[in-house]
């Protein structure tokens, strides 16, 4: 998505960018999405970029900080599904599904490896529009959970304004 984003005539100076979630990794680890983000968008894009801070000492501190950098609403929210029915960094079973009164969290358990800082659903429900991308034959039963808004499932939990999901054969079956 990010690579069909960076052949679109879009006028970047007026753009801004903000990541819905980040591993907890030092900076230049290929485990950070801020290095797939940087690699696939236009070098244009990358000062629009805000990047979560999670090298920072005091994480909360910092999530607190992200928080208060985004807008009021986001335009556009660009989310993927896991097969597990996970979106952004909001995991199945985490305390950090929970959060109410914030924009922006930490996973209080490790996921794949690693603790993480997400958008939470405040700011996804906030948001004007979420894209939903969903590939692949694994995410088939999450993919029908979303569309059902199956609370069981991280995903089935976003009340989103506006939102289009775009999925390949393999996923919607």
């Amino acid at each position: 998505m990010c690579e069909l984003l960076g052949e679109q005539d879009i006028e970047w100076a007026r753009t801004e960018l903000f990541q819905v979630d980040e591993r907890i990794a030092r900076a230049g680890d290929p485990d950070r999405n801020l290095m797939h983000l940087m690699g696939s968008l236009p070098g244009a894009a990358s000062p629009r970029l805000h990047p979560m801070p999670v090298g920072e000492n005091d994480l909360d501190q910092a999530a607190a900080a992200y928080d208060a950098d985004l807008p009021e609403r986001l335009d556009l929210v660009h989310l993927g599904l896991g097969p597990d029915g996970h979106t952004a960094s909001l995991i199945p079973d985490d305390p950090v599904l929970d959060v109410t009164d914030r924009r922006v969290a930490l996973t209080q358990g490790s996921y794949q490896g690693r603790s993480r800082m997400t958008l939470t659903y405040l700011a996804l429900e906030e948001a004007r529009r979420i894209m939903w991308l969903v590939t692949g034959e694994d995410k088939r039963r999450a993919l029908k959970g979303l569309m059902a808004q199956d609370p069981s499932i991280p995903a089935g939990r976003v009340r989103a304004r506006d939102a289009v999901v775009i999925c390949d054969a393999s996923a919607a079956g």
